[in-house]
């Protein structure tokens, strides 16, 4: 009943504040600050311009003087989560639509802050109107156009090609694969000497080992260790024979290998970005088809879900999809995963969306899944959606925390994720430095992209 009169409460007295920066404070709320592993009860958090001022007990929070007041209604607030490897969809022809539909759809679902992975110069703009807060959406960090085979054609373009992006604003550098050793390192050498952080997959020249000794941030998908525990890394290079991601090689690997790679990876610093949904989805065994009517799928158009499918079918058809397959990769995966997360490799919470069958938003509960199903506790899955994401770009403590001074970035939950991640999947409430958005805002909105899209 009681979290029934706060739903009630939200629906009637929240409309005047959403989308507004104010000073308000929130009452009667169990806070999740992300600082340790502890819930504070009944706390109350004072918000000015987008900024956490302070968090007291309630009993003291007659003190703050505010209004408007929100009741949390007993609501757990926690810091939100992440999704570090978007692909963001690019604005054709100046329409961006599709754009701020993929913010919406990020921030419904309580996902605050969000790290493009394929960079397009119209995402430039993107960012610069959220942060300006002419366009809603979370936090981006963005990476400029990919580096690869089909992109990079010397050493001296590819070092000229990071000056461009640095110059440009982007926050990243994405490597793809294909680049030749004398190109991966001049783009080594060159973003270390801007200052800029780059990573990506492994490119089959280079090889995992000289990846990490040469400063890779963070390896995307957990890429390039199937083919650094091959006793024969020939075979890899024949991508029949390997599959995608050389998964079809994965019962050949020597896991007496992986030991040294844990240390090298923890001794380079480098950070995981495992987008275990991916994997699951775009090469697991379940059929393409079966993807087109799941319930989030409504949220894109259809021409986008066929071609998910159209990308999914051919090694279907091939044989390479089959459960035999299929099921030790992912395994292996789930192993690798938590062997280098047991090591203290820290983990960035990613998806991979929107990309084959991983809606934006909605695929993040996906990976918290299976993340959880890998052996990670709650409270670690919520550390890589919050704290990691900021310490990965040098910005702890201001944000990714519910600390006086962070700014106001958090999410209202009815349960304690810690105990159920279920309820990460329908937040009640986004405060999105400081702007709050109410249970019907995000509503109206996904709706409005449900309409857009809708089957015809």
């Amino acid at each position: 009943m009681k979290k029934l009169l706060f739903l009630i409460f939200l629906f009637f007295q929240i409309p005047f504040l959403t989308g507004i920066s104010q000073t308000f404070y929130i009452s009667n709320v169990n806070v999740i600050s992300m600082e340790n592993d502890q819930v504070l009860a009944d706390q109350a958090i004072l918000v000015t311009e987008g900024k956490i001022i302070k968090i007291a007990p309630m009993s003291s929070a007659t003190d703050f003087n505010v209004n408007p007041v929100i009741d949390g209604g007993g609501a757990y607030v926690y810091p939100g989560l992440a999704e570090f490897h978007s692909h963001i969809p690019v604005a054709q022809n100046g329409n961006t639509e599709l754009q701020e539909e993929a913010m919406w759809l990020y921030l419904a679902n309580g996902v605050l802050r969000v790290r493009g992975m394929i960079g397009h110069a119209s995402h430039l703009p993107l960012k610069a109107g959220i942060e300006a807060g002419e366009i809603d959406g979370p936090r981006l960090f963005l990476s400029g156009p990919s580096f690869s085979g089909s992109s990079v054609s010397s050493p001296e373009q590819a070092a000229q090609m990071v000056k461009d992006e640095k110059a440009a604003g982007y926050d990243h550098l994405k490597l793809h694969p294909g680049l030749e050793m004398d190109e991966f390192l001049a783009i080594a050498k060159t973003a270390k000497e801007l200052g800029i952080p780059f990573g990506g997959h492994v490119s089959l020249a280079v090889g995992l080992k000289a990846s990490l000794e040469n400063g890779y941030k963070s390896v995307e998908h957990m890429d390039g260790y199937v083919e650094a525990l091959m006793p024969d890394y020939s075979k890899v290079l024949d991508s029949d024979k390997a599959g995608p991601f050389t998964m079809l090689l994965v019962n050949e690997v020597d896991m007496s290998k992986l030991p040294e790679l844990v240390d090298l990876t923890l001794k380079t610093g480098a950070w995981m970005a495992p987008t275990l949904t991916l994997f699951d989805r775009y090469f697991g065994y379940k059929l393409a088809e079966e993807y087109r009517n799941v319930p989030e799928m409504k949220y894109m158009s259809a021409g986008q879900v066929q071609s998910w499918i159209n990308a999914k079918t051919p090694y279907e058809e091939r044989g390479v999809l089959t459960k035999e397959n299929v099921q030790p990769y992912l395994d292996f995966r789930k192993e690798l995963f938590m062997t280098m997360h047991e090591a203290g490799v820290p983990i960035l919470m990613t998806s991979d969306s929107p990309q084959v069958f991983n809606v934006p938003g909605f695929s993040i509960h996906h990976e918290i899944e299976l993340m959880s199903q890998a052996g990670m506790s709650n409270y670690e899955i919520l550390k890589s959606g919050s704290v990691n994401p900021a310490k990965y770009f040098d910005q702890e403590g201001e944000w990714g925390v519910i600390k006086a001074g962070a700014s106001a970035d958090f999410v209202l939950v009815q349960e304690n994720p810690l105990v159920d991640l279920n309820t990460l999947k329908v937040p009640v409430m986004v405060v999105m430095k400081g702007k709050v958005y109410d249970r019907n805002e995000l509503d109206k909105q996904i709706n409005k992209i449900e309409e857009n899209h809708k089957r015809r």
